[in-house]
Parts: structure tokens; sequence; C-alpha cells
């Protein structure tokens, strides 16, 4: 009977999860970089041009490889390994918040509750993370084991916890660093015996570190961002908190930590807690100190502190500051009495049920209600026959589109496999890895223009200067037709190569 109502419990939690995502997408959003990094896996002769920017970010992670990897050894294809990895993340989570809640919580109707409500997907203020993706994201998979593994630690499994979210770095290091300090610094603070592990493993890693930033693949990465590096990343408002925070964002973010972090600290003093509840409350306080004692490398642009995002820790203190308010008005505490009657907490926990699936209902059929619920593939239109077209010619093509093609059009055209002169939303969170990569897409943005006015001979100069081979656009112009997809031309400009 258990294992009936947490495979219905589980199934109702993807659901409730994508509804509040506004359903599932193939190659939405960021998937702008990963699908191109995976085609380049499978096939190293594409973009013999575009790697450039490609690489720079991709050498921070594996997902391209592990999916090329599962595409080869299993046959699927890049749709099914992404759907499967939506899926299995969204299920690890709903494991690991259930054995979160049953560790700190008194009450199954508590648990319940904080599932319930981690599937409102938000974004965490002036960070550009969402809790939740309504598509695959390796982030939000490592993630979920990040959880899992605070639950492990929890439950007496501290190196479990901690192998498990080493492994899950592979595919998004960044977010797995998090988890790593944070569960770091609560194995140092609980497990007296572990420590001398800890310290040891903690000097391997700074060695490395030092390795990588001074003869390995890191060098020079401390080094601040020129003036024209900066510029570009403007539009990216989640990168500079001293610049780019209102007031509004630290009250929100810093208030959440304070949450987080007062809660637990009053549950230990008030005798309510869990004994490793220490730790917890150690690694969220390292996780803000992190943050503000790294502020200002990131205020004075230092590459590697501003790619590092280091503003998503508040990602993780939400997830507390959320089981923090969970605890206060649903939970009945271990050892304390009750501050509220049976009866509120069982109808904030069904305000939170019901909220969960109405909001859900009301995101996914009335505010996106023009598109599908579930998208496993592109959608099967004009501009997706465009793509299904450059994918096949050959590997060398170079295409030119409208910069802002993706957000237009709802589909990058990089995910054909060939090269495209630029995306302009993706190409410059892609710049924030690489000088090189800024450089490039502050070049094209200055040369292509104002791309309404782009005409004939415009085409034809830029074909000449950076080899392109076609344009597409929704208008007619005195070129060459080569192709057409309803009202998207493609026009041939120098011959493929």
């Amino acid at each position: 009977m258990r294992a009936l109502i947490h495979a219905a419990g589980a199934l109702a939690f993807v659901a409730l999860a994508t509804l509040n995502s506004g359903g599932y997408r193939f190659g939405a959003a960021d998937q702008a970089f990963y699908i191109p990094a995976v085609l380049k896996r499978l096939d190293p002769t594409l973009f013999p041009r575009d790697s450039a920017l490609l690489d720079p970010q991709a050498r921070y992670f594996f997902v391209d490889e592990i999916v090329a990897g599962v595409v080869r050894s299993t046959g699927w294809s890049i749709e099914a390994c992404f759907a499967a990895g939506y899926v299995l993340g969204l299920v690890i989570f709903y494991v690991a918040l259930w054995r979160l809640g049953h560790v700190l919580f008194r009450t199954p109707l508590a648990s319940w509750a904080l599932l319930a409500a981690e599937t409102l997907r938000h974004r965490i203020t002036k960070t550009g993370v969402n809790t939740l993706e309504g598509y695959f994201h390796p982030r939000v998979l490592v993630f979920a084991v990040g959880v899992w593994a605070i639950a492990t630690y929890l439950r007496g499994h501290p190196w479990l916890a901690m192998g498990a979210i080493l492994a899950a770095g592979l595919l998004h290091p960044t977010t797995a660093a998090f988890f790593v300090l944070f569960l770091g610094v609560a194995i140092w603070t609980t497990e007296p015996h572990a420590r001398r592990a800890v310290g040891m493993l903690a000097g391997i890693g700074l060695v490395a570190i030092a390795w990588m930033l001074l003869a390995g693949p890191l060098q020079g990465a401390l080094a601040p961002m020129d003036p024209a590096w900066r510029a570009l990343l403007e539009s990216k408002d989640y990168l500079f908190p001293v610049r780019d925070w209102a007031a509004g964002a630290w009250v929100a973010n810093l208030g959440t930590a304070c949450l987080a972090i007062g809660t637990l600290a009053w549950r230990l003093n008030r005798g309510g807690a869990t004994a490793r509840e220490r730790g917890l409350l150690a690694g969220a306080i390292a996780l803000l100190a992190g943050f503000l004692l790294t502020l200002p490398a990131v205020t004075m642009g230092s590459a590697l502190f501003v790619q590092l995002q280091i503003s998503r820790v508040f990602w993780v203190l939400d997830l507390l500051g959320t089981v923090a308010l969970v605890w206060l008005l649903v939970d009945q505490p271990r050892g304390m009495p009750a501050r509220a009657p049976a009866r509120w907490r069982q109808a904030v926990a069904a305000v939170l049920i019901v909220v969960a699936a109405g909001r859900g209902v009301w995101i996914a059929f009335v505010e996106h209600g023009d598109r599908p619920l579930v998208a496993a593939r592109l959608p099967d239109d004009d501009w997706t026959r465009v793509i299904r077209w450059a994918e096949q010619q050959p590997a060398r093509a170079h295409l030119i589109a409208d910069p802002g093609h993706a957000w237009r059009f709802g589909t990058p055209l990089r995910h054909a496999g060939r090269d495209v002169f630029l995306e302009d939303v993706k190409d410059t969170a892609m710049a924030i890895y690489s000088r090189e990569s800024a450089a490039r897409v502050i070049e094209r943005r200055e040369v292509i223009g104002d791309f309404a006015a782009l005409d004939a001979a415009g085409a034809r100069a830029l074909a000449v200067r950076f080899g392109l081979d076609y344009l597409v656009i929704d208008r007619d112009l005195d070129l060459p037709l080569a192709h057409q997809e309803g009202r998207f031309r493609v026009y041939a400009l120098t011959g493929t190569k």
C-alpha cells in the first residue's frame, strides 16, 4: 500500500510541477546551448565556426558527453534522453523532499505540504534561476540530487550524501558546488570523526583549483572583465548584484536566508531539532557567507567569480526557507506544544495543495493555452521545417537569420546542427564564459545592425566577410531562393562549402 501511495504521489508531483511550469517543452530556453553541445559530441565535424562559442561553456559541464554516450549506447534520440532526464529529475526531487520531510517533520501532512509548495515554480529573485523548468535542465536534476543528499546526511549517511552530489556534479558542477560546500561544512560540524577526511578532501580540492588557475585550463580566470565585456552582459541582470539588485531583491534574498537560518537556530535552541540540524544551520550560514565574501570579487568583475554565479546559493536557501515555513505553519514540532489547532494546520496544507493545483491549471491551460501540455519534439510548423531543411545541408553550411529568431519563432536555428551567425540572447549568455566569445558577439551585433533594414547588398557583404552560405528571413529579397517554408525564405548567398 505504501508503494502505491508513493507511486501516486510521485505522479501527482510530476504533474503539478509540469503544470506550474507551463507544460513540458523540448528545445526551449537553455537547451539553445545543450542541444548543439550534444550534437557536436555526436558528430565532431559540426559547428566548425561556432565551436569557438560553444566550447568555453561546455568545458565546465559533462552533460553533453553523458547524453551523447546514452544516445550512442541505447539508440535513443536526444528528445527521448531529455524527456527521461526531465522525469527522472522530478521523481528524484519527490523522493528527496519526502525523505527530507520525514526527518525534519513530525507529521506526514507537513511532508505533503512541502511537496505541494515545491511544485510552485518561481524565480529566485535576480539570480537567473527558476526553482523548476518546463524542460530538461541538468541543474534541476542536480538540485534534486542535492536535496536527496541533504536528507541522506540527516539520516546518518554523510559520505553517501557527499558521493552522490560529487557524482551529480558531472552534469552541472556549479549547482553541485553549492551543495558540496553546504554538506562539507555540515559534516565537519556534526561528524567529528570525519573532520580529517573532510580536511583532506578540501585540501585536495584547493590544490586542484590552484593548479587549474595557475597552470591549467582556468589560467587568467581571476582577471577582471574588461569594460566592453561587462557592457555586453548588462542585459544579464543577475550577474552583478551590487549593480543590478534593487532594494526589493536584497530584501527578498537576504530575508529568505534569515528565515531559513533563524528558524534552524530557533529549532536548535528550543530543543525541537534533530542532532544533525546543527550541520544544516552551519551549512546555510556558509552559503550566505560565501555569497557575501565573494561579492567584492564579483563586483570588480573577476571573470571566474562572475561565471560561478554565486548568487544562486539563494536557491538552496529558498528551499530551506520553504521548509521553515511549512514547519511553522503545518507541522507539530517534536518536544514542543502545538502552536495551532490541528484543523488550522490541515487547512494550511489543503490550501497549499489547492493553490498548487489551481495555479498549475491556470498557467498550463489559460496563460499558455495556445501550446500543448507536452511537446516532446520541436513543433510541427514552418520554422521547424526550415530547421529540418538546414539539417540536410553540408556540415560546414553557415546560416544567418534575425538575431532574435529564437524568441520570435520559438526555436534556435542552431538546433539544426549548423553554424549560425548570431543568436542574440543565448550567444550573449555563452559570452559570460569567454572574453573571446564576448568579442565575437560584440562584433557581430555591430556589423548586423538593424536586421529589419538588411537588404540584398548588405547580406552579400556579410556573406563575403564571414563566409555565410544562407540567409533565413521572412520577407522577399533580390537573392537566389534556395528553399521556402510558408513565410520563411532561405536565400543562397555564396554557396555551401
